[in-house]
């Protein structure tokens, strides 16, 4: 009996342990650069396991829900525009880090193809002796320069975890808050909760993997004429969703122009993305 009763403790931990860990961010930016008034703000995910985290975008998961729930029905359900226009997202990227191999994955879409690189810049912390409490966690203050911004933030060791959302990881604790020192970016975290395992990612177009130096040059061809870069984009695959609505016989011209546009907006999200 007595054995029986540490087994089911040690497969209770082994549960416990197996569950994946979300955690809530509140991600605020400030994407235009000329109007430091345009301040946007969206819920972001960070899932943690065992074996790895990811963070991405609440609204690209509901998106992506939408989108997959329309192909099921053959495109019967049509998009709502209104509905689209409401699950927009600044974080179109993804970030996975592979705990086990200590490597950090970004991916992110251009066009109608998916990038994917391997960061190669190493976090380099600076850990101060300042703590303070944010909500109900003791934390610790840390500095860092990162993708050409100075980056100040506060750990907690409150939870077992040593990770944090964007590509912050590195400090003996789980990141509570980061921002920047323009105060174009912060993150804060608002809750979490347990949920059964990792979402499924919708991906549209190819899936490219390129050196992040390579990345950042297709990136800046797709900022300068991101038709051309899409024109010149390899077939196949789903193409993503341009949010261009409506519905119906549209005149090809139209649609075309309103194609144009959107484009044209994306790269303008893309040249202030976080990369």
């Amino acid at each position: 009996m007595k054995k029986l009763g540490i087994l089911a403790v040690v497969l209770l931990a082994q549960a416990t342990f197996a569950q994946t860990n979300r955690f809530v961010y509140q991600v605020t930016s400030k994407p235009d650069v000329n109007n430091k008034t345009d301040i946007k703000t969206e819920n972001a995910y960070l899932d943690i396991s065992a074996e790895k985290s990811m963070f991405y975008s609440e609204n690209r998961i509901k998106r992506d829900s939408v989108m997959k729930a329309n192909f099921q029905s053959g495109g019967a359900r049509g998009f709502n525009r209104e509905q689209m226009e409401g699950l927009r997202t600044n974080i179109n990227y993804s970030i996975e880090k592979d705990k086990k191999n200590q490597k950090t994955l970004y991916k992110d879409r251009l066009g109608r193809d998916q990038y994917s690189y391997e960061e190669d810049r190493p976090l380099n912390w600076k850990i101060l002796s300042e703590t303070t409490k944010i909500g109900e966690y003791k934390v610790q203050k840390a500095e860092t320069e990162f993708g050409g911004r100075k980056w100040t933030a506060w750990f907690t060791t409150d939870l077992p975890y040593q990770d944090g959302p964007y590509k912050f990881s590195g400090l003996p604790g789980l990141v509570v808050k980061a921002e920047d020192a323009n105060g174009d970016y912060s993150f804060d975290l608002m809750k979490n909760y347990k949920i059964a395992d990792f979402p499924e990612m919708t991906t549209f177009g190819n899936v490219i993997k390129v050196k992040r130096t390579d990345y950042v040059k297709q990136q800046e061809k797709f900022k300068t004429d991101p038709m051309s870069f899409m024109n010149n984009q390899r077939g196949g695959g789903i193409s993503p969703p341009m949010r261009i609505g409506g519905g119906g016989n549209q005149n090809p011209a139209d649609m075309r122009k309103r194609m144009e546009e959107r484009a044209k907006e994306e790269a303008k999200e893309t040249a202030i993305r976080l990369n």
